[in-house]
């Protein structure tokens, strides 16, 4: 399985006697889990939606159409990739896959403060992970910190083309790791 796959969802245990699993969605776009979709597992099997009930929270997949045979999807994790979910899921106004903010570079102006390495999901917001730009790091400024993704308090622009992300205040937060 390819390290740049997005983890969606994990399979639970089967329902009935057609071969349904519970579905636990770990997504915010459940609109990609549709009839034909297809997934990747953590144990590199290709599955394809056969049919899926939001309503219920559970899903059937081709070829595993009883209980016996979808017994042995229990537990397994379900990966999309990243042009799959680029192609099924819709974004709004500044709204950007985690994917894709990643390994962008963070200014203040012009002052180039580092790198994104994570993206962390908190309950108020998400939050960039970043790491210092050496010459900061070499004026003894932490080495890495975390900026809230919040637009116009923190974040101004993202360019995912240009890998560029736009920022104010971060310096102070930067200061103050």
């Amino acid at each position: 399985m390819n390290k740049d796959n997005v983890y969606v969802a994990k399979l639970g245990k089967t329902v009935g006697l057609k071969g349904h699993v519970k579905l636990f969605i770990d997504s915010d776009f459940p609109e990609q889990f549709k009839n034909g979709s297809s997934f990747l597992t953590n144990r590199n099997l290709n599955l394809v939606i056969k049919d899926y009930s939001a309503t219920r929270e559970i899903v059937q997949f081709e070829n595993y159409d009883d209980v016996d045979l979808a017994k042995k999807l229990t537990n397994q994790e379900l990966f999309s990739t990243p042009e799959q979910t680029r192609n099924n899921c819709q974004l709004a106004e500044n709204e950007f896959f985690w994917f894709d903010l990643i390994d962008c570079d963070v200014y203040e102006e012009d002052l180039k403060l580092g790198k994104v390495v994570d993206v962390h999901r908190y309950p108020t917001s998400d939050y960039l992970e970043i790491t210092t730009d050496s010459t900061l790091v070499e004026k003894e400024l932490p080495k890495t910190f975390l900026l809230p993704h919040i637009f116009n308090q923190y974040v101004l622009e993202v360019n995912v083309d240009e890998k560029k992300i736009t920022v104010k205040d971060a310096y102070d937060i930067l200061e103050n790791s």
